[in-house]
């Protein structure tokens, strides 16, 4: 039977000073996104799973309990789902143009294509697929949901749907709590992807 995996994004983290929290531990959901949580446990109850898999960053953890809360299923952690590695994880500075005022980060920007300031994309790839594929099997012949980051997410949509890797990170189309589905064939193989904003009417309005 076909499947469908969805990878959700997890919600709006408490973050006034804006920092590149990457793979740091403790960072917590704030209020509103705690509320893109609820929506999204709300959203998952039409849904037939036979898996629930997570990163173990901890908004990840908390965008996925109100999923859990929907379903009579045991959750799994999965390392395959965590945020990229990134050298400037820490730094208050925003990715993109905000990087270029800042000389002493200049020599990390040699290949975007790679790219030179964390994970490669082909492992980060890699890894993704395994998550999916991990999900698929564990979930019998029932959909399964995936809580994961931005970045990997959309880079593993990138790559299925046949779209260049190196891009401008503002023009992702994976926001807060989103939902990126890949649909699997008969034989279990990646047949198309869908995109939906559960939570849209939450985010926070662009400056």
């Amino acid at each position: 039977m076909a499947q469908t995996i969805h990878f959700v994004r997890h919600g709006e983290v408490f973050n006034p000073e804006k920092i590149l929290y990457g793979r740091q531990p403790g960072w917590r959901l704030s209020e509103r996104g705690l509320e893109m949580a609820q929506v999204i446990g709300d959203w998952s109850a039409a849904l037939s799973l036979g898996a629930i898999h997570c990163s173990p960053m901890q908004r990840a953890k908390e965008t996925v309990a109100p999923i859990v809360a929907k379903h009579n299923l045991p959750l799994a952690i999965d390392d395959n789902l965590i945020e990229a590695g990134n050298i400037f994880e820490g730094k208050k500075f925003e990715l993109g143009n905000g990087l270029l005022k800042h000389p002493d980060m200049w020599r990390y920007l040699w290949n975007p294509w790679k790219p030179s300031w964390g994970e490669p994309y082909e492992e980060l790839i890699a890894r993704m697929l395994k998550a999916l594929f991990f999900a698929r099997d564990a979930a019998g012949d029932k959909d399964a949901i995936c809580v994961s980051h931005q970045l990997p997410i959309w880079i593993l949509r990138s790559a299925v749907e046949g779209r260049r890797l190196l891009h401008d990170p503002r023009k992702r189309e994976c926001t807060l709590a989103s939902v990126t589905s890949f649909h699997l064939d008969s034989e279990g193989m990646i047949e198309s992807v869908s995109y939906s904003e559960p939570a849209r009417h939450l985010l926070p309005a662009k400056k």
